[in-house]
């Protein structure tokens, strides 16, 4: 069964960047739908007077890691870069949960 972390500060869209995020909520997807599993406290990577620090993506990463996909609002170059050199599979996205995991689940896109 896939799962899929995303970026939210409201826990019904898709409206937080990669590395402003506090916390990544976890859905577990089948063929006919998704369950939430867990709300996952995280420390946001990016530091806007220090800027990218690989050693908090590297912390995300773990925490993240039985997830088969990150679907953020935003994520910058250099971020998504590093995230994809790890294996990491990352979405941008704008939307309601509800709808885009729908189109996940639909286009088999995970």
């Amino acid at each position: 069964m896939p799962r899929v972390g995303i970026a939210t500060t409201n826990g019904t869209d898709i409206d937080e960047h990669f590395g402003h995020a506090k916390f990544f909520r976890i859905y577990d997807l089948t063929d006919d739908g998704y369950t939430y599993a867990e709300l996952r406290d995280a420390v946001a990577a990016c530091q806007h007077s220090l800027g990218h620090d690989t050693t908090r993506f590297d912390k995300i990463i773990e925490l993240l890691s039985d997830c088969d996909a990150l679907i953020v609002q935003k994520i910058g170059p250099g971020a998504a870069a590093y995230l994809i050199e790890k294996g990491v599979r990352v979405f941008e996205v704008n939307g309601s949960i509800d709808a885009v995991l729908e189109k996940f689940i639909s286009d088999k896109i995970v």
